[in-house]
């Protein structure tokens, strides 16, 4: 599966995917540290990844265009641990095809985990 990660989760999260065979950037290794959410948005889109953030506004943005892609993996609900994030994104990789994913919202919180389909 290919992945985008936004700027407020840590390269790091990128560089575990990679380590488990994904196609991961991070945003700012790719020139993306300053970028808006729609250009974040069209990046992913046009390289087929999922955006994987704790940024609320992409699940709205993605719903106010009624948007098919890219898949979005949002955190949100606190600060979750370096390890318990990787955690959390493993159990969504291993739940869900890559078309179910690239095609979804996953809403991961502390108490579980939602997906909508795309459009929203």
């Amino acid at each position: 599966m290919k992945f985008l990660v936004d700027m407020p989760l840590s390269p790091a999260l990128a560089h575990w995917l990679c380590e488990r065979g994904h196609d991961a950037v991070h945003a700012f290794e790719v020139g993306l540290g300053s970028a808006s959410d729609e250009e974040i948005v069209e990046r992913a889109r046009s390289e087929g990844r999922v955006v994987v953030t704790a940024d609320l506004d992409y699940a709205r943005l993605l719903a106010l265009t009624r948007a098919r892609r890219p898949g979005l993996v949002l955190f949100r609900g606190g600060n979750f641990s370096e390890s318990e994030m990787l955690s959390m994104v493993g159990r969504v990789i291993a739940a869900l095809s890559e078309g179910d994913l690239a095609s979804s919202i996953v809403v991961v919180d502390r108490q579980r985990v939602r997906r909508r389909t795309l459009p929203v």
